[in-house]
């Protein structure tokens, strides 16, 4: 087959690209230039200068064409000023998917259909299963690498055309293992971040350049609107965060977690940090941008539902909604952060996902 690895210059992409030219195919790579060459990356960032050239020196060690494609504009308008205008409207983005949605899965899989590649591998730990009514996405045997929660929003087309090697592979020691064994020179080269497209570390200094409006100080309230101290920037906070709050844990008596974001008022409400509050926590979710790999269910499915990117399984029914978005019924209470993922699975496998909105249904 004529295949096109998306490389981003790390150790996984590049392994994915060597293996398949072994098993014989036709490789070409391909990377995406998302910064200025010139910026400067904080250790662990992707497809800035360094990783391009190393994602070049892996294709002449291996003897295939490599292009370098420059995606930096689309880059920040899909990806970057989305991430802050989230966060301007008090929620928590998950950049990744705006990532491989909006320059990686579109982008790149264009490109490899018109190279006349027959499919596009990529370095995602993420198992592709060929099921009776087509490929299907489940979790990689690695459990600690799990990427499937970030690719949620992976189309049934794309799903079809796309393929991930490393879904087999039992943990990452054992890739850097191939690396060496391949010779390939990045083998002890560090995983990139989550968000790769912070130079300095503090996505919350980006988005305060970006939206000024959301920059300052402002009031830690309980729900009662009872003042309990000061914070540093609203950009600062997330829904089910306990760090940030300085001294009112004392102060309450109990440890406190923040249940609201109010960018208007440029308050941060928090409550008494416990399993599910029954007065912050909800037990009914609504998605929107609902992507399914399933058939969507008329009368909806129960399933496992996943609501941020580390935590366990909760059981759910999940309801599609005729707005393209869906109904989650929960078992048990949570406290779900607006912007982040709600991706549905059953047992391994991912029957779709979609995003969460701040209002109960």
């Amino acid at each position: 087959m004529r295949i096109l690895v998306a490389m981003s210059g790390g150790v996984d992409s590049s392994v994915v690209a060597a293996l398949l030219k072994r098993q014989g195919h036709e490789v070409i790579g391909a990377t995406l230039q998302l910064y200025d060459h010139g910026q400067a990356a904080k250790p662990g960032a992707c497809c800035a200068g360094r990783d391009i050239m190393d994602a070049r020196a892996v294709a002449d060690r291996l003897g295939f064409p490599h292009y370098v494609i420059d995606a930096e504009s689309r880059f920040r308008d899909s990806v970057v000023e989305s991430f802050a205008d989230a966060y301007a409207r008090g929620e928590t983005p998950v950049p990744c998917v705006a990532c491989n949605q909006g320059v990686k899965f579109t982008d790149l899989l264009g490109m490899a259909r018109d190279l006349g590649c027959e499919a596009m591998a990529t370095g995602h730990y993420v198992r592709r299963v060929e099921g009776p009514d087509g490929a299907e996405m489940h979790r990689p045997v690695d459990a600690e690498r799990d990427q499937t929660w970030f690719l949620f929003a992976t189309t049934k087309d794309q799903l079809d055309y796309l393929r991930f090697p490393l879904g087999e592979m039992p943990d990452k020691a054992h890739v850097r293992a191939l690396a060496e064994e391949l010779g390939l020179s990045i083998a002890a080269k560090p995983d990139s971040q989550d968000i790769c497209f912070v130079p300095t570390g503090s996505y919350a200094e980006l988005v305060e350049k970006l939206r000024p409006e959301v920059r300052g100080e402002g009031e830690i309230v309980d729900e009662d609107g009872r003042v309990l101290g000061r914070h540093e920037g609203v950009a600062r906070y997330t829904v089910g965060q306990s760090k940030r709050l300085g001294d009112i844990h004392t102060a309450t008596g109990e440890r406190q977690m923040v249940t609201r974001i109010d960018v208007p008022k440029r308050r941060i409400v928090v409550g008494p940090r416990v399993q599910a509050s029954e007065a912050d926590s909800r037990r009914t979710v609504r998605l929107r941008d609902m992507n399914w790999l399933i058939d969507a269910p008329a009368e909806g499915v129960r399933c496992g539902v996943q609501i941020r990117a580390r935590e366990k399984l909760r059981e759910a029914v999940v309801k599609p909604l005729e707005n393209g978005g869906a109904l989650v019924e929960l078992n048990e209470a949570a406290m779900p952060a607006p912007g982040q993922a709600c991706v549905l699975y059953d047992g391994s496998r991912v029957l779709g996902g979609g995003f969460i909105t701040a209002g109960e249904a």
